[in-house]
């Protein structure tokens, strides 16, 4: 009886210490932290070279690409990129297809009504280039004299049909609009439109080595910036900080001579 008694009372003792022990929190968690990164799909204009461009063999590449991916090592987050139209790349956004749009948008108030931008990161205005050879000249086209190219729901054809059309100076047939602007060159040189507009430094180089040339610019001072939901605040942040912490860093610069940007 003795030995019996002995024999319950420590095994009383042993469960009453397992449970305090589970009252003190020193328990090891049932749950572990795997360290995964949180992972973002961005959204980018396939034909927007030196910014955003798929390359020979199918990679995404350019200025705001590289500048994601430092911005991601920096933040802690995992990026991927996916080329949508870009006409339909707000849309694509707002039905959670892609996690922010990361390639030369310009932040305009119809697009802040859709969507958050980041602090602006790059300032352009729009170019204007016609055939070599041609008597098209830049007050033809600002004076609707003329029948323009560029690329669909970009702020070329967004300036044009503010500035040009609904002024009654251009008749609406006279802006021809593509799905991406080197289409729009493409008909430039066959003689289909008489000029095309975009963005200056874009443009630049998409008609590099074509017989076309920069007839004038249109100071539009747009600025770009990153496009993300409004919901997502905290990612908003996360992107504002990155982009902070690269316009001060030295790549920022490397960045500008590798793409050609200054």
């Amino acid at each position: 009886m003795e030995r019996k008694g002995l024999f319950i009372l420590l095994a009383a003792i042993t469960v009453f210490a397992v449970l305090f022990a589970g009252c003190t929190g020193t328990e090891t968690p049932t749950t572990t932290d795997t360290g995964a990164k949180q992972a973002y799909v961005i959204g980018i204009d396939a034909e927007y070279p030196n910014f955003t461009y798929i390359d020979k063999d199918g990679n995404a590449v350019g200025f705001d690409v590289d500048s994601a991916k430092w911005i991601a090592e920096q933040q802690g987050i995992d990026v991927t990129f996916q080329a949508v139209a870009w006409d339909s790349i707000i849309p694509a956004l707002q039905a959670n297809k892609i996690d922010m749009v990361y390639a030369g948008m310009t932040i305009t108030d119809e697009r802040k009504e859709k969507v958050n931008f980041s602090t602006p990161y790059w300032t352009i205005n729009q170019d204007v280039a016609a055939r070599n050879g041609s008597s098209v000249t830049l007050d033809d086209v600002l004076a609707g004299n003329a029948t323009v190219g560029t690329q669909r729901g970009c702020t070329a054809a967004i300036w044009i049909e503010e500035n040009l059309i609904e002024t009654g100076k251009m008749p609406a047939e006279n802006l021809k609009q593509y799905d991406n602007t080197p289409l729009a060159v493409n008909d430039l040189e066959a003689g289909r439109v008489d000029a095309v507009m975009y963005d200056d430094l874009v443009l630049k180089d998409i008609i590099a080595g074509k017989p076309v040339s920069i007839i004038g610019s249109v100071e539009t001072n747009e600025q770009f910036g990153i496009a993300i939901r409004k919901t997502d605040t905290e990612l908003l942040e996360t992107m504002n900080e990155g982009l902070a912490k690269l316009m001060a860093d030295p790549y920022w610069e490397e960045l500008q001579t590798k793409y050609n940007m200054a």
